[in-house]
């Protein structure tokens, strides 16, 4: 296999370049064939100055808040549109899938652009769609039900482009700690931005009272974003934290990409995790509200609301606590990953594990809590909520560590695709269908009503158990894989001898 050199015109000031290809000739099971080797030009100055990756930093944290409180403003509001639009439960869940249903499918087409084209354009033009979407949304009425419903399809389109490329780009400008760090303050905006948007739209329809003002704010505020990212943020070389402001290349085919991605076990077996973690988060985050409302009306803390403005007490505090579990579960994870990762190196997935198994005994007392003691179902949502929120920044890095710099936006994309296809694409439907049908046994009561929606949630635990399971088979090959990926971003020079073996390499001996 030939190393391959990329050219600059006499008139380009000279910037490293690794060039990973791949060649037929050889057998693609090995990392180190599906990549080839990587050849280095002396470069004179880094790609991109520490100030100005900081100034991205904060771009890409902010469009992601306001990514996450468009994502989550319409389940703050749940109970008022399902009054507006007089629908059932299963109905109104199909806002939530309809979105993830969007944004899964453009997922993989993202993640091929991303590693061939031009990074900030791309996620540019998807968030001006998602701009002009959003607020067209809130402008519905009370027969345009279909309408709201394509309208949120087409939000997925710039979420879509948004949140598969921009954790490559912070790979790109940050290595080692630094990048672990970086990623977790990226990550901590998920449920800040989430648990914002139930307050702001929970507040902004009790002030208005019309849940459609609630959708109108994220995209005022994501019309700031979309400036600040034309004008501050660059398209860093793909690797170039890795080779020092180096570039890597990448002359592979998009099946060729996916093939190298489903031989990485790491990747694959992380990525049934995150799919069990969409899964349950994506039920609970849509429906925890909606619960704790029903439970209210049981214990005959509030009346049962009929009207177009509910009680939106239950938005509030749900969205704090999410606010606050994701801040620290963010930290704390990423604390735990820096304090153990260099002792046990398989230290990520396990701290997963932990995360998701952990919050099995919290799901289940939430759930049968609730009828009882709305403030002791709130520790326990509290405990839940931390201990997932322990994984995000650490998943995100384990994908940056055992996948290389020019296939790191399809994987993105792939584990995306994955994920909503298999988690919250169809939780919170799924949750719905089920809460109806048990719900269709009885007379139709408050009472009944709850314990429906209650019975439904007992799904949940049981994919946080299976999840764990995954994140623990990680374990058995995450740390051969990320030393396979630093020997060649690090060293880049033709194997003169043995190379590390991959969880792929191992699995083609296996099979022969």
């Amino acid at each position: 296999m030939e190393a391959k050199r990329s050219e600059t015109s006499p008139q380009e000031s000279p910037r490293p370049r690794w060039s990973i290809s791949s060649s037929s000739g050889l057998q693609y099971g090995s990392l180190v064939n599906s990549v080839s080797s990587l050849s280095p030009i002396v470069a004179e100055k880094p790609a991109i100055s520490p100030t100005q990756a900081y100034v991205t930093i904060a771009v890409l944290c902010y469009v992601n808040l306001i990514n996450y409180m468009e994502r989550y403003t319409i389940p703050g509001v749940l109970t008022d549109i399902k009054n507006f639009f007089s629908i059932n439960d299963s109905t109104v869940g199909l806002l939530q899938t309809v979105f993830i249903c969007s944004f899964l499918f453009l997922a993989p087409l993202f993640g091929y652009l991303g590693d061939r084209y031009n990074r900030k354009y791309i996620m540019i033009g998807g968030l001006s769609v998602w701009l002009l979407t959003a607020a067209c949304s809130s402008f519905v009425t009370k027969s345009q039900f279909w309408l709201l419903i394509v309208l949120r399809a087409l939000v997925g389109i710039g979420e879509a482009s948004y949140s598969t490329i921009a954790p490559t780009i912070i790979g790109d400008l940050f290595s080692g700690g630094r990048r672990s760090i970086m990623i977790s303050i990226f990550y901590v905006f998920i449920p800040v931005g989430s648990g914002l948007g139930y307050i702001v739209g929970a507040g902004i329809a009790s002030v208005t009272t019309d849940w459609r003002w609630a959708l109108r704010v994220t995209p005022i505020m994501g019309l700031v974003g979309l400036i600040l990212m034309v004008f501050l943020c660059p398209n860093p070389p793909r690797g170039a934290a890795e080779t020092n402001g180096g570039e890597v290349t990448g002359q592979s085919s998009y099946l060729e990409d996916i093939k190298y991605l489903l031989k990485n076990k790491s990747y694959v077996w992380s990525t049934l995790g995150v799919t069990a973690l969409a899964f349950l988060t994506g039920a609970l985050a849509f429906w925890l509200p909606t619960f704790l409302s029903r439970a209210h009306i049981t214990q005959k803390l509030q009346p049962n609301s009929t009207n177009e403005s509910c009680d939106s007490s239950d938005s509030y505090i749900f969205g704090a606590v999410t606010v606050a579990t994701g801040i620290l579960g963010g930290a704390l994870g990423t604390i735990l990953s820096r304090q153990f990762g260099e002792k046990v190196l398989h230290a990520d997935p396990l701290i997963c594990a932990v995360g998701m198994m952990g919050s099995v005994p919290c799901l289940f007392i939430i759930i049968f809590v609730a009828s009882a003691s709305i403030p002791a179902t709130y520790v326990f949502i509290f405990l839940g909520e931390l201990l997932l929120s322990l994984n995000w920044p650490v998943l995100a890095d384990i994908l940056l560590y055992v996948v290389v710099p020019t296939r790191r936006a399809t994987a993105e994309a792939l584990q995306i695709t994955v994920g909503h296809l298999l988690g919250d694409a169809g939780s919170p439907y799924l949750i719905g269908v089920i809460s109806d049908a048990i719900n269709a046994t009885k007379p139709h009561t408050d009472e009944w009503n709850f314990h429906s929606l209650k019975y439904s949630l007992l799904f949940c635990p049981f994919v946080g158990i299976l999840g764990g399971v995954f994140f623990l088979i990680t374990t058995l090959y995450i740390t051969e894989d990320r030393k396979a990926v630093q020997q060649l971003t690090e060293d880049p020079r033709p194997q003169q001898g043995p190379t590390p073996e991959s969880s792929m390499e191992q699995s083609s001996k296996s099979a022969a």
